[in-house]
C-alpha cells in the first residue's frame, strides 16, 4: 500500500515509542511512512509528556522522527474544522476522531490506521478505518 494513501492516528504514533506489545506493528507502520495531522503531533506530544512522563528532549526526538518519516502533515485550519464537524454529525463519532477522519479525507487517504475507531468503517466511499493491532 502506498504511504501516500495511509493516515496514521495518534495511537499508532504513541505505540511506536513504547515497549508495549503493539510497538512492533506501530514501528513498522511509522517506518513505512504515511500522513499525519498537526492534531496527531500535538496529541503525541501530550501523551509523551503527560501519561508517559518523558523529558522534552525525548518529545522533540519523537516528533522529529515522525515528521521525517511522514510524507505529509495536514494542517489544522477552518476548512478542516468545518469538515470535521460535518463528519462528527454524519457518522456520530467523537469530535476529535472526526477531525482525524477529516484530515485523512482532505489528504486523499484510503486507509486510516487507528486502534480507537470502528475497525472496517467506510467513510465517504473511499476511506476505510483499519485497526492494525487487531488479531484476525
Amino acid at each position: 500500500m502506498s504511504p501516500r494513501l495511509r493516515f496514521l492516528d495518534t495511537n499508532v504514533l504513541v505505540y511506536a515509542f513504547t515497549k508495549d506489545a503493539r510497538s512492533s506493528v506501530a514501528l513498522s507502520l511509522v517506518s513505512e511512512g504515511g500522513i499525519v495531522s498537526v492534531q496527531c503531533l500535538n496529541e503525541l506530544a501530550n501523551v509523551l509528556r503527560g501519561r508517559m512522563a518523558k523529558p522534552w528532549s525525548f518529545v522533540h526526538d519523537a516528533l522529529d522522527q515522525v515528521v521525517d518519516l511522514c510524507t505529509a502533515i495536514v494542517p489544522l485550519d477552518r476548512t478542516l474544522h468545518q469538515r470535521g464537524i460535518s463528519v462528527a454529525e454524519r457518522y456520530g463519532v467523537h469530535i476529535y476522531d472526526a477531525m482525524i477522519i477529516a484530515a485523512a479525507l482532505e489528504a486523499g487517504c484510503n486507509t486510516l490506521f487507528s486502534e480507537d475507531m470502528q475497525d472496517g468503517l467506510a467513510l465517504e466511499g473511499r476511506l476505510r478505518i483499519v485497526n492494525p493491532f487487531r488479531r484476525s
